[in-house]
């Protein structure tokens, strides 16, 4: 870890100072330009982002930057706690290269490095190794209010509910005091993180056991009650590992990290051909190339972090079973045991770090939707030997992130819902749960929502065109000179 440099207050007000004179120089944001509208009297927004992460303060600050200003973000979550960045993500530093600029909207003043610099200063910057996963939380806090954007803490949406092809009703659950409200959006974006349309996903002989036995990678974990505990991590991917440290350091007696694969992947295939090409190009391929593109990654699989895999196998206690993979579980008075390729294995605890899977049924959000979503199982058959159930799953979505119909015509108003996090990758590309293209992704949704308002408005937009009268010219810029045309026709005759 890197350790904290001094922290400058008056460096941060310079560049928020900087920040503000940059978007003055560029006009941003523009006037608003939408009509405001209603729905029997109260207010309809014209689009209400769920979540607040990373990916949902990029979706409101872009549509800003658009002059569509009529907008809410709502997050379940405490102020200061959204995404997984200091609850779930238990790296000790991100995973990205310092120098991305991520989240900053093509503003130099808006990157982390600005942030980072402005308080700790160039020398420290210098020294930085990876960002801290504290710092970069800490950078999006500041990010959500320098760029104020208009954020609701500790709501919940339990519902979405088409009131007319053109409109989406949500029901917000105040977390704080029970109630609910009743909103009014054309637009609804689903920033809602890795596990967006579904959950954590574990294998079905898990859910038999008892849940003191065993928890998701991306649960709330008591670790400090692990200590003294023999531990089983299932699974080699990032999050395994990072949970594997944290149980480690924690003082647990022994932590097992139990690995299917024969070897650990060692080459991160999709790091290797990142660039514009990908970022803008990728949404232009067709189908099959999409599939080829992301099922080759899928299928060599990502690696975890080399500091990360060092994180575990510096503890002597760490240990790496490869070749085991899990074949089911069985409780054995106070422990859990696993049933392997290497024979049975007993634990205190186990932690399934197993991913995520789409399963609209887990997402209450999306009752109302789920059998009319359109999957890309539902228009693609892959070659045989190229099958990938998570690909399956993937919603297949249009280009502005929006759901599509699984039957043509049977629910318009799903156009109107937008999904801006993981699972639309086979669609567009890495740009909405990632860090590198995230700003691409939030100015692709925005410029694609823009687009649908100004459509869905085109008469008031006519209309006010039509009744536009403000003069450019005052009649006294030119004086007529038509009586001088007999003298001209008299020359011209000579």
């Amino acid at each position: 870890m890197n350790a904290q440099p001094t922290l400058s207050a008056a460096g941060l007000a310079n560049l928020e100072q900087r920040l503000a004179e940059d978007l003055s120089l560029l006009e941003l944001p523009p006037k608003e330009w939408v009509p405001v509208s209603e729905h029997y009297g109260q207010r309809v927004y014209d689009a209400v982002v769920i979540g607040a992460g990373m990916c949902g303060l990029v979706a409101t600050a872009s549509l800003k930057m658009l002059g569509i200003r009529n907008v809410l973000c709502l997050d379940r979550a405490p102020r200061g706690l959204e995404g997984p960045w200091v609850t779930y993500a238990r790296m000790e530093t991100l995973r990205s290269p310092k120098i991305l600029t991520g989240p900053a909207l093509g503003l130099p003043s808006l990157t982390f490095r600005a942030w980072y610099v402005a308080q700790f200063g160039a020398q420290a910057w210098e020294a930085l190794g990876k960002i801290p996963k504290g710092q970069w939380m800490d950078y999006l806090v500041w990010y959500r209010k320098a760029l104020d954007l208009p954020v609701r803490n500790r709501v919940a949406v339990t519902d979405l509910e088409a009131v007319s092809d053109d409109l989406i009703a949500l029901t917000a659950a105040d977390l704080e005091n029970g109630s609910n409200e009743r909103l009014y959006a054309r637009h609804v974006v689903l920033a809602t993180g890795r596990d967006g349309l579904g959950s954590g996903y574990v294998p079905p002989f898990v859910e038999k056991l008892d849940r003191r036995f065993w928890a998701h990678s991306a649960d709330d974990i008591d670790f400090a009650a692990l200590k003294g505990k023999r531990v089983a991590v299932v699974g080699a991917g990032a999050s395994a590992m990072d949970n594997a440290a944290t149980a480690l350091e924690a003082g647990a007696a022994g932590v097992d990290m139990i690995i299917r694969r024969k070897d650990l992947p060692r080459i991160n295939k999709f790091t290797g051909i990142s660039s514009h090409g990908v970022v803008h190009g990728f949404a232009g391929l067709s189908d099959d190339w999409k599939w080829k593109f992301l099922q080759h990654t899928l299928g060599a699989q990502t690696p975890p972090p080399r500091d990360s895999t060092l994180r575990v196998s510096r503890h002597p206690n760490g240990r790496f079973f490869l070749g085991t993979g899990v074949n089911g579980v069985r409780e054995e008075g106070d422990r859990v045991v696993l049933e392997t390729a290497r024979g049975d294995m007993a634990y205190d605890f186990v932690i399934f770090a197993t991913g995520f899977n789409v399963d609209l049924a887990e997402r209450p959000e999306l009752k109302n939707f789920a059998s009319e979503i359109r999957f890309w199982s539902d228009v693609y058959r892959p070659e045989e030997g190229m099958e990938n159930g998570e690909l399956a799953t993937s919603p297949y979505l249009g280009p502005d992130f929006e759901f599509t119909e699984k039957v043509p015509g049977s629910s318009p108003a799903l156009r109107l819902i937008h999904c801006f996090n993981y699972p639309a990758s086979l669609s567009h590309g890495k740009l909405s749960g990632d860090i590198p293209a995230v700003s691409d992704g939030g100015r692709r949704l925005a410029r694609g929502i823009a687009r649908s308002l100004f459509v869905a408005d085109r008469q008031i937009h006519f209309d006010n065109l039509v009744a536009y009268e403000t003069p450019e010219l005052q009649g006294d810029e030119w004086t007529d000179s038509a009586d001088l045309i007999p003298t001209l026709m008299k020359g011209a005759a000579e």
